[in-house]
């Protein structure tokens, strides 16, 4: 390890290199990496860029002890650990790899040569299906002009998309054929169009709408981008409704009794990027208690919340297992602002039921604006963009839950949740 001046000058050093590489003068750059080397031989950059020359000479083993004690000096920069990785490829560690890309990722998520590298190490080992996930996130932050010498990567996984996106549509296809036998005479014509265009085969419809329809996960086709629905939809309601004050006795109950267990909506993993997400990335300030969660009933929590549990049963809940349904308790902390997001899907709609609503709280959904109104419910479509605001001193407090889009029939809706029970088994069992 370098001592305290010659890690002072070390750093010195590299903050003028990393300025010079900013203002585009790579000579003066080089001349101070150089520098640095020889007055700092230590210093994590100095052992990085050692290492890095003998990766690019193909010399791994050598390389892999500079480039490890490098990122342990190093907490930040993305190129290290990215290195890492190569010298841990060309020595055939490939599962440690993948670990050395993760690592790149927690310190740049949108680093494309490490989304490059990973998914082609995701490839290697057998993992095709996964590769092409890893691809399609690097395709979606790859500028238009790259580095010559990333087009042919860029193109392998383009290719890769698309070929896993022929066997995904086909191996759907396959897993909902049963399903379709039991309605005859439907019209599967939307439904046909919902699986390309999960699938990757095809493109979502393009549209002049303001805000339309950006779901993250399905999207059908050919349903009205409505931001609320008409409550006439709903004849349920009423009942949930009706059981305001009991649910809301229940929050109290669980909200006193066991806080602990309102843990934050939002949890991206390290190497994710969290693009609108930072502030309340891991954050209590939009804390959630789940009665379900994608499908998963969490039967102690039921337990104790028995009067929201039987009205949330007498709505028409989403039922796709894996996915559906959700119905939890949403606090949304004083002076806590949900930025502009979308839904996984238009197949289903989201219900908020207000419970604790101070002055000061509003809701957005595309180009409408609303209240809460405590005791009341309504139905809004989240694969359009929306947002919600507590300007107020006060917790904000809604039971959330999914019900099946009204708009689709009982045939799309069987073979919507047909294709989802496939889409796990097929993401799940590796090429």
């Amino acid at each position: 390890m370098p001592n305290d001046c010659e890690a002072d000058l070390g750093s010195d050093l590299a903050a003028r290199a990393r300025a010079a590489e900013r203002a585009g003068d790579i000579g003066q750059a080089e001349a101070l990496w150089a520098e640095l080397e020889r007055a700092a031989p230590q210093h994590p950059f100095a052992l990085y860029r050692t290492g890095r020359r003998l990766v690019q000479a193909r010399d791994p083993k050598a390389a892999l002890p500079l480039l490890e004690a490098a990122e342990a000096g190093e907490a930040t920069d993305p190129d290290i650990p990215l290195y890492r990785g190569l010298a841990l490829v060309m020595s055939g560690s490939l599962e440690a790899a993948l670990d050395a890309y993760d690592r790149a990722l927690a310190r740049d998520p949108y680093f494309l040569m490490a989304l490059l590298s990973k998914g082609s190490v995701l490839e290697r080992l057998g993992r095709k299906r996964d590769a092409a996930l890893v691809y399609r996130d690097a395709l979606k932050i790859a500028p238009a002009a790259v580095p010559p010498f990333m087009a042919r990567p860029l193109d392998h996984a383009r290719a890769a998309i698309a070929e896993d996106a022929r066997a995904f549509g086909a191996y759907l296809r396959a897993a909902v054929a049963a399903e379709r036998v039991r309605f005859p005479g439907a019209d599967f014509a939307r439904f046909d169009a919902t699986l390309a265009i999960y699938a990757g085969e095809a493109e979502r419809p393009q549209t002049d709408e303001p805000y339309p329809h950006a779901p993250t996960l399905v999207h059908v086709p050919d349903i009205p981008a409505w931001p609320f629905y008409e409550r006439s939809y709903f004849p349920w309601l009423d009942a949930v409704e009706a059981q305001t004050d009991a649910i809301c006795d229940e929050f109290f109950g669980v909200f006193e009794g066991a806080r602990d267990q309102f843990a934050p909506y939002i949890q991206y993993p390290d190497h994710a990027p969290v693009n609108q997400w930072r502030e309340l990335n891991k954050s209590r300030d939009w804390s959630t208690f789940f009665l379900w969660r994608d499908g998963t009933a969490f039967e102690d929590n039921i337990a104790r919340c028995p009067a929201t549990a039987a009205a949330m049963r007498a709505a028409p809940l989403c039922d796709q297992p894996g996915f559906a349904p959700t119905v939890m308790f949403s606090a949304l902390a004083p002076h806590t602002h949900i930025p502009p997001h979308t839904g996984s899907s238009n197949a289903r709609l989201i219900a908020h039921l207000a419970l604790i609503i101070p002055e000061k709280c509003r809701y957005r959904v595309g180009a409408v604006e609303t209240d809460w109104t405590p005791g009341k419910a309504f139905v809004f479509d989240d694969s359009i963009e929306h947002e919600a605001r507590n300007d107020s001193d006060h917790l904000r407090v809604v039971v959330i839950f999914d019900v099946w889009n009204p708009l689709l029939s009982a045939a799309e809706r069987a073979l919507i949740s047909a294709m989802m029970n496939a889409s796990n088994a097929y993401r799940a069992a590796q090429a």
